[in-house]
């Protein structure tokens, strides 16, 4: 029986009667976790299972925001912190190739603890390319402030989590840094001329368009449509995101219950779909919106169907990796600048 194009979050750490029936007749494509559901390790990777068990899929995909920093669902003390992206840009200052090497190893490691858990995608890296007097929502999750920069360290991240056999999520295509709102609380709008998002924003984006998914922003370009943010802007998504930057693989929004998005869950679900996102992303756990999302979602087909699968198709299986000397390294690195 077909998915449907959505990804849900659940309550808490275990599935209740009414989610469990809900996933069993809804068919969500996947599901996202949050530190609501996180307890100890024993107890997520029993989510995990039950979460797929209730959808009747093994291989479905099961995501979360691993970053470090201030966006880490999993942490201490079952988990290790982790650094935020600015730590990279500020080794990478000092020698690329160092910068390059940490993001590796953090990325490498995170995969290793997801892996443990069954977690098998993470929405990771960021491209966004912040700006003086941007609102500190990205701040020091990026990786720097040159577009060539930012993506060369989201790469290695990149290569991290794939050799990890996690699947990573671009994000938050196509660029979150100028936005001087938080996406959560409000609709933020960029005035930027077209000229200097592509020399900048969208640039960060261009050299990562192979990557398997991306994730879209909540914000308003209004060079390009002053109207719509770019999660319900089927402009921005036709133009920028698969023209201009170029990227063909699966296309979820961002959370459809941040406060960006007008209107109701339902509605806010019609116009993301109708915009030309293949998947839509909710995450709160609220059963009644969940319902709403579900209502308002096709079922996976067509090009949208061919992009889950073929995604899908490029987690491969983690390659040998030595965890304690991998940590040892970073933990070494880190301490050239400060931030072990």
């Amino acid at each position: 029986m077909a998915s449907r194009a959505f990804i849900t979050g659940t309550s808490g750490l275990v599935l209740n009667d009414v989610e469990r029936e809900f996933i069993r007749a809804e068919r969500p494509w996947g599901f996202i976790l949050f530190k609501r559901n996180i307890e100890t390790p024993a107890q997520v990777s029993a989510l995990v299972a039950e979460l797929r068990a209730a959808v009747g899929d093994a291989d479905a995909p099961v995501l979360i925001d691993q970053e470090g920093g201030r966006v880490q669902r999993l942490g201490p003390p079952h988990w290790p912190a982790y650094p935020p992206g600015a730590s990279f840009a500020a080794l990478y200052d000092i020698d690329p190739k160092l910068g390059l090497t940490a993001a590796w190893l953090a990325s490498r490691l995170i995969a290793a603890d997801l892996a443990d858990l069954g977690i098998t995608v993470d929405c990771l890296p960021l491209a966004d390319v912040p700006v003086a007097g941007a609102d500190a929502v990205i701040g020091n999750r990026a990786y720097g402030t040159e577009p060539g920069k930012v993506a060369a360290i989201a790469r290695a991240v990149t290569r991290g989590l794939e050799q990890g056999g996690v699947l990573p999520v671009l994000k938050h295509i196509p660029g979150h840094g100028r936005a001087t709102a938080d996406s959560h609380f409000r609709l933020p709008a960029v005035e930027t001329a077209k000229a200097e998002l592509e020399r900048t924003d969208f640039a960060a984006f261009q050299p990562l368009a192979d990557l398997p998914m991306a994730m879209t922003a909540h914000v308003v370009f209004s060079a390009l449509d002053p109207a719509h943010p770019a999660t319900t802007s089927a402009t921005i998504i036709e133009q920028v995101i698969r023209g201009l930057i170029g990227f063909q693989g699966l296309l979820m929004s961002d959370d459809v219950s941040m406060n960006a998005l007008a209107g109701s869950i339902a509605e806010r679900t019609r116009a993301i779909v109708s915009a030309g996102c293949d998947v839509i992303l909710h995450c709160n756990g609220n059963i009644d919106e969940m319902r709403e999302v579900a209502r308002e979602t096709p079922e996976l087909t067509g090009q949208a169907l061919e992009r889950a699968n073929r995604a899908l198709a490029a987690r491969k299986p983690p390659e040998p990796f030595d965890r304690q000397s991998a940590r040892a390294e970073l933990d070494a690195l880190l301490n050239r600048v400060g931030t072990a």
